[in-house]
């Protein structure tokens, strides 16, 4: 094993895993997305869809296409990984420079902290929907905060207090939340199943069920269908990028590349189809469609179901929550200052911001899930994967020097730590989504800008990864790759 441990760019965190303690198999990466699908914004995904119009094979279909096409990336990335052992923070080195590979690092670390946010609000607003059946006082509590939060005291209660179970966890370290997983990987599929079940016998049948229509017709439908689609691939955009920090645990190529295959489209897809189908029956049952599965539980009248449900949930959220929207983040925040932020500190780094980023505003209505939250921030990551796939697959020819990512002064140093080419790549990729991004916030009106700009905001993901992609390539056309490869033990690093 190469000797870095006097860099000041190395942790143990951010250390490359030897072949010895690379023990994930195929099994292991299909269980890993199995899990990972299995929650409750997975469900929301799909039962948006149906409040935006779309019906049940139109809802299925896109996000099968969705989970398709960011496979593609996330296996490209993921060979960094699985080869070298390294996390996605040290392999953004190679591409944006040690320093520069912060900037990656933390927009990637922000968006998971919008995640870990949104999941504690889910967390808490199911023991909100528990307690306040036992404690009616709970919803009539004055209001506290002002009308421009859309925040009540009740649920803001109970998103704080499950906002503190997740710290304490954070503060026991990754280990306590073991048990947490397999429970959920028993209970969540259950609580599924029995969801359709209800939903089937509710709603009279699959028949009347998936027989709702579209109510999307002609242009309507295309011009809901893109933006929608790119949200689909925004919602995996995250670990597109940062898949090096489990692929690097792999037995081999094969393991995390077939794992993932079998593990992604089709637990996303079949767990939508439950969310479809539930959200398409609340329409027959109440007349209006409940995308919210925790709002919909909290319409039951058993006290002890509903406390159950939502006990189980919560449980659930949490599992998922550190597992998810932990991990990574601390990685990122960690490479910021590997010698003064470890695991612990970046956890409570991203607890914290994930409160600042006000997540029940996020998760609304489905409009502000979809086009505000899912495609504003896969703008942002959608230019950092292709830079980084162009880097490893073009430039680099999938080679890398493992001990020169952990020297200040290498060949991934640039200039003073930056890779100024992969900066401009960067904000030249973001650019083009900036005009429609300002007009679904309402910060400018239509008339701005051309009809045309505005409109790249629906394929954020697909515009931003290609322009910073191609640019980053022009840019690097005359950089030549230092040959350090030899003079490394390679086979102690890297596996073929």
């Amino acid at each position: 094993m190469i000797m870095l441990d006097n860099s000041t760019l190395y942790n143990e965190d951010l250390a490359p895993i030897p072949q010895s303690k690379r023990t994930w198999g195929t099994f292991n990466y299909a269980a890993l997305w199995i899990s990972m699908s299995l929650c409750i914004p997975t469900y929301m995904l799909a039962s948006s869809l149906i409040e935006g119009g779309m019906n049940w094979w139109e809802s299925i279909l896109t996000i099968f296409i969705g989970n398709t096409v960011v496979l593609i990336p996330m296996i490209l990335n993921g060979h960094a990984g699985a080869k070298y052992g390294i996390p996605f923070p040290v392999f953004a080195r190679a591409s944006f420079g040690t320093k520069g590979a912060n900037i990656p690092a933390v927009l990637r670390a922000i968006v998971a902290c919008g995640w870990f946010g949104i999941q504690t609000w889910i967390g808490g607003f199911a023991l909100y929907q528990m307690f306040r059946l036992w404690i009616p006082a709970l919803e009539t509590l004055p209001q506290i905060f002002p009308n421009s939060f859309q925040l009540q005291t009740g649920p803001a209660i109970m998103f704080f207090l499950f906002w503190l179970l997740n710290m304490f966890v954070v503060y026991l370290g990754v280990e306590s939340i073991k048990k947490l997983l397999l429970f959920k990987a028993f209970f969540l599929p259950a609580a599924a199943l029995a969801l359709l079940f209800w939903a089937i016998n509710a709603g009279h049948g699959l028949g009347p069920i998936l027989d709702q229509p579209s109510k999307l017709v002609g242009n309507n439908f295309w011009h809901y269908f893109f933006p929608a689609l790119t949200g689909m691939v925004g919602y995996w955009a995250t670990l597109s990028l940062n898949i090096p920090d489990f692929t690097r645990y792999a037995k081999s190529q094969r393991s995390q590349v077939v794992g993932q295959l079998i593990g992604l489209p089709p637990s996303m897809t079949l767990f939508s189809f439950i969310g479809v189908v539930v959200t398409s029956a609340t329409f027959i049952i109440y007349g209006k469609t409940i995308w919210d599965p925790v709002a919909l539980a909290g319409k039951f009248d058993n006290k002890l179901l509903v406390s159950f449900a939502m006990i189980a949930v919560a449980l659930s959220t949490l599992a998922t929550n550190i597992a998810a929207n932990i991990v990574s983040p601390a990685n990122d925040f960690s490479n910021l200052s590997p010698s003064k932020i470890n695991f612990r500190t970046g956890g409570y780094i991203t607890g914290i911001i994930g409160i600042f980023i006000c997540p029940w505003k996020l998760i609304a209505d489905p409009n502000g899930y979809i086009f505000t939250w899912l495609i504003a921030y896969s703008s942002l990551l959608g230019p950092i994967g292709g830079i980084m796939i162009a880097d490893y697959y073009f430039i680099r020819k999938q080679q890398l020097t493992v001990s020169e990512m952990y020297e200040p002064k290498g060949q991934y140093s640039f200039t003073n730590g930056f890779n100024k080419f992969a900066i401009i790549a960067l904000l030249l990729g973001i650019l083009p989504n900036v005009p429609g991004f300002l007009l679904q916030v309402k910060l400018v009106s239509s008339e701005a800008f051309p009809a045309w700009i505005l409109q790249l905001y629906n394929y954020a993901w697909f515009v931003g990864f290609f322009v910073s992609g191609i640019i980053y390539l022009f840019l690097m056309r005359n950089y030549k790759v230092v040959d350090l490869v030899n003079k490394e033990l390679i086979n102690n690093v890297a596996i073929n």
